[in-house]
């Protein structure tokens, strides 16, 4: 572009791929806060995209709940669709509140979409009325924020996923290493790798105070369903570790000043025995919490 017979090169901005000491706000990767006009208009098409699924799967989800009379949550079928469903509303949300989160559209969804798979050819189960011990308001209060908790781990695990291979790709190149060009095309994409790491640690703690009610209101429920508030039943013991997991990555990232790779991976571990209590325990373990079948 020339101005007053001069030549003006419009460069690319830098970005900031670490923060500095002391840094809070680390600028995200390209397309933060704006890039191209036909990749902002293929992320747009993407998410609208995601809102037209996330509307289909809600109708599905909706429909469940109208073919059994009741809420769909009485089997793993039920709650896996009903859980992806609302993984997906926590990411539109996010995005809905102008947060910069759609470098996550792509992990996330895939992965929605390969739980809905197992759902669908594995998990499920004909529509059934509920057994006796589930016909409580209990189950609108326990089992929606189980749901409700396990998305937002589960946005919190993609995430930290993301940073692991985002901080990788940084250690190469602050090593004078030199990626190849499709991981350097695909994590240029992504935000920093401190701000992904700020972002799973925030998430997760932003929901933990809601994961610690639904233990306590299925504790409540179990004393009135089964008499016993709590008797080290598989569902209730992985519960448990799940929370104490969880608690010792946020006390690590409080006060052992834990970042980076280490509280990574102690978020995963946490992750991981969200998952086991769901997957593991429904299929492995038999229990009081067995009475579903899968």
């Amino acid at each position: 572009m020339k101005k007053g017979g001069s030549t003006a090169v419009l460069e690319r901005p830098k970005v900031v791929v670490r923060a500095a000491a002391g840094q809070r706000d680390v600028p995200d990767g390209p397309g933060a806060h704006g890039g191209d006009e036909q990749g902002d208009l293929y992320g747009r098409i993407a998410v609208s995209l995601t809102v037209l699924a996330f509307l289909i799967e809600l109708a599905g989800v909706i429909a469940r709940a109208a073919s059994v009379e009741r809420a769909p949550w009485g089997n793993m079928y039920e709650f896996n669709i009903t859980f992806s469903t609302v993984a997906v509303g926590v990411y539109l949300t996010l995005l809905a509140l102008k947060k910069n989160v759609r470098w996550m559209g792509l992990f996330l969804i895939t992965s929605v979409l390969l739980d809905l798979g197992i759902a669908v050819t594995v998990l499920y189960t004909a529509s059934d009325q509920l057994v006796p011990a589930l016909h409580s308001y209990w189950l609108y209060i326990h089992v929606s924020t189980a749901i409700l908790c396990g998305a937002v781990f589960y946005v919190g695990a993609v995430t930290t996923i993301l940073y692991l291979f985002k901080d990788s790709y940084e250690s190469k190149l602050a090593g004078g290493g030199k990626p190849g060009k499709f991981a350097t095309s695909f994590l240029e994409r992504l935000p920093a790798s401190a701000s992904l790491d700020k972002f799973s640690y925030r998430v997760n703690a932003a929901v933990f105070p809601l994961w610690t009610f639904t233990i306590i209101a299925g504790a409540i429920w179990a004393g009135d369903a089964w008499g016993r508030y709590w008797g080290w039943d598989p569902k209730e013991t992985w519960a448990f570790i799940t929370w104490v997991a969880y608690a010792c990555y946020l006390h690590a990232r409080a006060t052992a000043g834990w970042k980076g790779r280490k509280a990574a991976y102690l978020a995963l571990i946490a992750f991981g025995c969200w998952l086991f209590n769901y997957y593991g325990v429904n299929i492995f373990v038999s229990g009081k919490h067995s009475y579903a079948g899968v």
